[in-house]
């Protein structure tokens, strides 16, 4: 598979994951983004060892996007630090059927990530976690443009927050969305990430295109 490399330096490299890939390996014969990653550099590089490579997010398997990965420990502690503390910045496109009550506003739920699956509970299950995220309707046409800006970072969020509304993104049948010939993707796509560069403090700032989700869906 070639991929998309949408930045690289010494420290970290982000990567354009097609849907339908794994972002890491599950203990499986199926292929990853990071194992593709590692592939790539260690004959770019031409490395004799192993790679370092770690990824400081994840986006589920039929999502597509943005992925960005920490190529030192130094700069993945960095990092991880920047997403703890909330420094950084995440943006999603969606495509819905059906379009949600108002224009802009933001959607919360308490999710429990339950056996490969993001569960809506209430506040006082011990279990349940707060989840915020931002929306915008884009467009209006045969289908909707939702953008969206993730403020917690739960397991499925934006899948089971959008279906708690009665709006599952297309393609995604495991949260209502209606079923679609495109493999194992989803109509979500990681569009943009704004974070801090872990040397120099910069903030970097990574986008892709979001055309494809109207091509394939």
């Amino acid at each position: 598979m070639e991929l998309d490399i949408l930045y690289e330096d010494s420290h970290l490299i982000a990567v354009d994951k097609p849907g339908g890939l794994l972002t890491q390996p599950n203990g499986t014969n199926s292929d990853s983004l990071e194992m593709l990653c590692k592939a790539w550099l260690k004959n770019k590089y031409h490395k004799p060892g192993n790679v370092f490579l770690h990824a400081i997010h994840r986006i589920d398997k039929p999502v597509s996007g943005i992925v960005v990965f920490a190529k030192t420990s130094k700069a993945l502690s960095r990092l991880q630090e920047a997403m703890r503390n909330k420094n950084c910045k995440k943006i999603y496109f969606a495509l819905l059927e059906k379009a949600p009550p108002a224009q802009e506003g933001a959607l919360e739920h308490y999710l429990i990530h339950d056996d490969h699956w993001a569960r809506i509970s209430h506040k006082n299950d011990p279990m349940a976690k707060f989840s915020r995220l931002h929306y915008r309707v884009k467009e209006k046409k045969e289908k909707i443009l939702l953008e969206i800006e993730l403020e917690t970072g739960r397991y499925h969020q934006i899948r089971a927050q959008l279906a708690a509304i009665g709006c599952p993104i297309i393609g995604d049948i495991k949260y209502g969305g209606k079923r679609l010939a495109v493999g194992e993707c989803i109509a979500l796509r990681h569009v943009m990430m704004q974070l801090p560069h872990p040397i120099s403090r910069e903030m970097l700032t990574i986008t892709v295109s979001h055309a494809n989700l109207y091509q394939s869906f």
